[in-house]
């Protein structure tokens, strides 16, 4: 099982939006996280990187959350 780390514009701890996500989506603008507890985060914004080996997610955002 492959579980990735989410981060807000660049990879660093205190950007970490979300933990163990298991699936993202694309709707209308957001980036829909689900992680491995099925809780939902949608975040307003782009993907900037997705590194399925590392288990990284970079989501572009200027958004506060």
């Amino acid at each position: 099982m492959c579980l990735s780390t989410a981060y807000k514009n660049t990879k660093a701890p205190e950007h970490i939006m979300a933990r163990n996500v298991t699936q993202l989506t694309l709707e209308g603008g957001c980036v829909v996280l689900l992680d491995l507890m099925e809780n939902e985060i949608r975040v307003p914004g782009s993907l900037k990187l997705v590194d399925l080996v590392g288990g990284i997610v970079i989501i572009e955002s200027d958004s506060e959350s």
